[in-house]
């Protein structure tokens, strides 16, 4: 899909001087990539010590 966006040019030059890449479009996908991984993992965090655990349950009885 093709898109026309208004880019900060400071930010993308940067960006694609640490990333390394040749090509600004391939800079804003890896960006997006990093992004999307970056606020998941934060939603699967955000979940620690949010689980009630059974406290009669005994993981060392389902071991062989």
């Amino acid at each position: 899909m093709e898109t026309n966006l208004a880019i900060d040019t400071t930010l993308l030059e940067h960006a694609l001087q640490i990333g390394g890449m040749k090509a600004k479009n391939e800079t804003v996908n890896l960006a997006l990539e990093e992004f999307i991984k970056r606020r998941t993992g934060e939603s699967v965090i955000s979940a620690f010590h949010t689980v009630e655990y059974d406290e009669n349950y005994n993981y060392k009885k389902l071991r062989g």
